[in-house]
C-alpha cells in the first residue's frame, strides 16, 4: 500500500535533514520538542521570559551541536538536559528570584486538584535553587551524583 505523501519524518530523518541545513526539518523538531522544553525550563525557573529565553537558548545550542547529537538516542531527553543546565547557569547568574506574579500564574495554571495545588505552594515556597533540585531529581530523573557534579 502506498504511503502518504506528507507523511510525518521521524526525528532520525528529521535530524540528519537538519544537519544538511534543511530549514523546515529543524522547524518540525522544534515544534515536536519546544512545548516540552518551555514547560521544564517553567517549572525550574517559574517565570514565563526566563522559559522562553531557556527555550530559545536550548534550540540554538541544538542547532549549533547538530552534528554531535547522536542519531541513536531520542531527542528530548537530550533537550531537556541542556534546558535544565541553561536554568541552573541563569540562576547562578542572576542570582534573582522568581516574582510573586509569575509564581501566582504557576499555580492558577496547575490543575485544580486540591493536592497538586498544595504541591505547586510547596514548590514555590522553596528557594529556586533548592526547587530546582527536587524538580530534576524528583520528575526527570536526575541523580543524586549528577546533581551533586552539575550544583557542586
Amino acid at each position: 500500500m502506498d504511503s502518504p505523501a506528507h507523511a510525518p519524518l521521524d526525528e532520525k530523518t528529521l535530524l540528519r535533514k537538519a544537519r544538511w541545513g534543511n530549514h523546515a526539518a529543524f522547524a518540525e523538531l522544534y515544534r515536536l520538542h519546544a512545548s516540552a522544553v518551555h514547560t521544564l525550563a517553567y517549572r525550574l525557573t517559574s517565570n514565563t521570559a526566563a522559559a522562553e529565553d531557556i527555550t530559545q537558548d536550548t534550540f540554538l545550542k541544538m542547532l549549533q551541536f547538530l552534528n554531535g547529537i547522536r542519531d541513536d538516542a531520542p531527542l528530548r531527553p537530550w533537550l531537556k538536559k541542556v534546558a535544565a543546565n541553561t536554568a541552573i547557569d541563569r540562576l547562578r547568574k542572576e542570582r534573582r528570584f522568581s516574582s510573586s506574579e509569575d509564581e501566582n500564574q504557576l499555580i492558577a495554571a496547575a490543575p485544580a486538584q486540591a493536592q497538586d495545588v498544595e504541591m505547586s505552594h510547596l514548590l514555590q515556597r522553596l528557594e529556586p535553587s533548592v526547587r530546582m533540585v527536587v524538580w530534576l531529581h524528583e520528575m526527570e530523573g536526575w541523580t543524586h551524583a549528577e546533581l551533586g557534579t552539575r550544583f557542586g
